[in-house]
Order: structure tokens, then sequence, then C-alpha cells
């Protein structure tokens, strides 16, 4: 038997590969199939079930195309009602996997059709538990992203404090639970950097299975807090029900190269919008596109594209780093973004080459910001970080311009003044400038290092929030 956890960063993603006696099962995959099926030839196994634990919000899942591929059956808990073929399982249905057996409980609560997955080995031992978004390490699945007129978050809420009740906390307390996402999912609230754990250990120090709290409890403590979701979230449930572009269509058109010539033409279309994925040095130093977004193939790419880009059907043209495009392109399908229509063939070297201009944004190091800064020779700061993390601590006169609201906040900023822009290391406000600039802000600064070594300048800090503004 083998069970491998494939841990994907920018989403804080765990899908499952289980193997016995040459049978696969794979759960909650993600939208490209290719790993999935060389991981079974290299254990010369066939891929036999796809299981979903829910229809997902923070990703499109690759479940169809898979099992175009393999002719895998594709499984689903009770209530799911997609429009491709499935087998709807029942509450209690037992899959046979080679020597062992998943066993499937019904766990709603994130959603309704919210499955988790008992494996029972040979000798009928249970070692894992595969909980999808019931139950992460430190918390919950959030019960406010599947409500509908007929269920509400409370109703939710309530379903998962009975699901992880009877479902789940009456399992062994030495079984390794294995959750659909870890930190920095906004698929929960406060998500520990851990993938797995105990559920006896969980038991003790996971607030939402508190042996002693009363449903009431459950419910106020799971639903307080929520952040609004990110907007792209009701797209991938909608992508998820139904039948998609596959995978390999989305490469072979957004893997287009694009001459400088053809790459102009289209970047200057209103309805054609540019981003630039290289790292945050070479965006700085070499320059870009006039009018290009930056969000970095290296940083939290997926979830940065599907926050700010409020389109999901964007026309998309891209500029890579050489032989990184098909990465590009699939990382923008994650999330549903499936119309990337090509890259600039040669990337900015040939762009200058052929006679064309860019647009750098300006910089300047912590350390040259902070002496400018105590010499009042800046007006603005902006510190796009999270409302939670400036009121940890922040500069004393910064303004927080949350990234996540850039769009809804952006009619506040007046195009005359300058601005200086900062996050926690420099990758948020470098797209929060670029930004800026693609919308007419002449004078954005970002600055380099962010909060990180500002802290470090002798800067004055506070840990309240001081009122301030940006007109």
């Amino acid at each position: 038997m083998k069970v491998e956890q494939l841990f994907t960063g920018c989403l804080a993603e765990m899908a499952y590969y289980i193997e016995s006696n040459k049978e696969v099962a794979i759960i909650d995959p993600l939208r490209e199939t290719e790993p999935y099926i060389e991981m079974a030839k290299a254990d010369g196994a066939t891929i036999k079930y796809i299981f979903l634990t829910h229809f997902h919000a923070d990703f499109v899942s690759g479940q169809v195309d898979l099992a175009n591929k393999t002719g895998a059956t594709i499984v689903f808990g009770p209530t799911a009602d997609p429009t491709y073929e499935i087998h709807r399982a029942t509450d209690g249905e037992q899959f046979k996997l080679g020597n062992i057996t998943l066993e499937l409980l019904h766990t709603p609560g994130h959603t309704m059709e919210s499955i988790s997955l008992v494996l029972v080995d040979e000798s009928g031992n249970k070692p894992y538990v595969f909980t999808g978004d019931c139950l992460f390490i430190g918390d919950v699945g959030r019960p406010d992203l599947a409500v509908s007129s007929a269920v509400s978050q409370d109703d939710l809420a309530s379903h998962l404090f009975d699901s992880l009740r009877d479902k789940i906390m009456v399992l062994p307390d030495d079984i390794i639970i294995y959750p659909n996402h870890g930190a920095g999912s906004a698929c929960g609230k406060n998500m520990s950097n851990e993938t797995f754990d105990t559920l006896g250990n969980q038991k003790k120090t996971n607030y939402a299975l508190r042996d002693d709290m009363t449903r009431a409890e459950f419910v106020r403590e799971v639903l307080s807090g929520l952040k609004t979701p990110p907007q792209y979230f009701p797209n991938n449930v909608k992508m998820n029900k139904g039948i998609n572009l596959s995978i390999d269509e989305i490469v072979t058109k957004g893997t287009t190269p694009l001459s400088p010539e053809t790459f102009m033409e289209m970047s200057e279309q209103p309805e054609v919008l540019v981003i630039d994925t290289r790292s945050k040095e070479a965006y700085t130093a070499e320059g870009t596109v006039p009018g290009a977004w930056f969000i970095g193939i290296d940083g939290s790419f997926a979830p940065w594209v599907g926050a700010l880009i409020t389109n999901i059907g964007q026309k998309i043209i891209f500029i890579a780093t050489e032989g990184r495009e098909q990465e590009v392109v699939t990382r923008f399908s994650r999330v549903g973004y499936d119309n990337t229509v090509g890259f600039l063939k040669g990337g900015i070297s040939q762009w200058i080459k052929a006679g064309y201009q860019v647009d750098k944004i300006a910089s300047l190091s912590a350390s040259e910001f902070a002496k400018k800064f105590k010499d009042e020779s800046i007006e603005i700061v902006l510190d796009v970080r999270k409302e939670t993390e400036y009121l940890s601590e922040h500069i004393i006169g910064a303004t927080n311009f949350p990234l996540d609201f850039i769009n809804e906040n952006s009619g506040i900023i007046n195009s005359n003044k300058d601005y200086y822009l900062h996050c926690k290391s420099g990758y948020r406000s470098l797209i929060a400038a670029s930004i800026f600039k693609a919308n007419g802000i002449k004078n954005v600064t970002d600055i380099r290092g962010g909060y990180q070594d500002i802290r470090n300048t002798g800067v004055a800090l506070s840990d309240y929030v001081c009122p301030t503004t940006i007109l």
C-alpha cells in the first residue's frame, strides 16, 4: 500500500495518491492530469477511482479530464449533482481498492455534499482519514461558502458540528488526519502550517473539537472572524459542477508564441490584459510592457490571479521566464482563467530589440525609505498587507490599503499624489504598484524588502490603529 500527500504550495492544497495491489485512487486532483497518470504508470497501476470531497471553490479540479484519459470512476458524496457522469455514493459506502477499502463518510457542513474517506487496511485497521474541507489541522472548513436559498451559514455550521462529532471524533485517536488544505488557504481562518496530525492531538488543540463545546458555541465560534471570500470562488464552484475546456486545449492555446509586434497590437486592445509573471528582480530591473500587471509566478500566483482579475473569462497575454510558459498557463487554469492566448516570444529583450518602450516601477530600499520618511519628504505610505497584519504592527502614519480590495478601493486614489507602497516582503506591494501604474497613477514607488526590512530601520512603529487619510 502506498499513500502520498501531494502538496501544492501556491494553493495550500493537498491532493492524495493511494495505491494498493496495482489499483489507484486519487482524492481531489488538480486541473493537470499528467502527474497522476505518470505516478500510476511508474507503479504499473491503473487509476480506478477519482474521489472529490466536495465542489471546490478555490481551484478547478481535474476529475473529468482524468476520467476521460484513464476510464476511472468519479465519485462524489450524496446530494452532488454535476452535469457529468459520476457515481453518487451513499453514507458508509465502501470502495475496494486492491487489498484495502475506502469507506465514505458523508460529512456535510463546509458544503452539503462534503465527504470524508476512511482508509481500512488489510487487517481492518483505520490508519488514515481524508477529511477534505470538513476538518483541517487547527481549524475546520468555513461554512459560509455554500450558502443558498435552502441552507444558511448557520445551518451549514450546525451540520458541521454533527459531522465532526458523529463521524470524525468517534474514529480512533491515533488515526492520521489528512485534510485538503493547509495554512494560507482561504477555505478556513486559522489553519496550522502542519499538513497532517493525529485525531487525538487535534482533540487537544483544535478549538472546534473541544469536548464540552455546545452546538450554539460551535456555530458562533466557527462563523466569527470570517473575511469576505475571494471573488473568484463562486466561479470555480460553477466550473467544478460542469464540463470545461480540457487542460490540453488550454495549454496549447495559451503557449502560443507572439512576436513583439503582435504582442504590442494585442496589448493595446481594451479586452486584453497583460500579466508579467517573471521574478520581482527581473520585473524591477528590466521593466515591462506598458500597462502590464506584475503577478510573479514564484509567489502565491493563482490566488492573486483569482482575487484581482474580476472577469474569469478575461483574455490574457503574458510575459514569462523562458521555459516556464506551460507552467504559467497551467497555473492560470488552476483557478479557472482558461483564456490565455499567448506569450511574448523572446521576452523583454526582444521587445526592446524591436524598438518598443518599457515601463518601470520606481523602487527604493527600506533604509532609503526610512531616511526620506524621517525627513518628512514622503507624504503618503500605503501598507498593502491584510488588515490583520496591519493591526498587529505598522508604520505610524501609514494607511492600510489591502491588495485584496484594490479593485474596490481604487476610486479613492488621487492621481496627483505620490504613493509609497509596502507589504511584508515586497511581492504584494509590487503587484499593487503595477496595477496603480497601469491605471494611470504615475508617481508610485515600491519599497523593496517590505515591512520585514522597514522594521530594522528605526522608523516609528505602532501596534494600534493610527487614523490617516489617503486624500
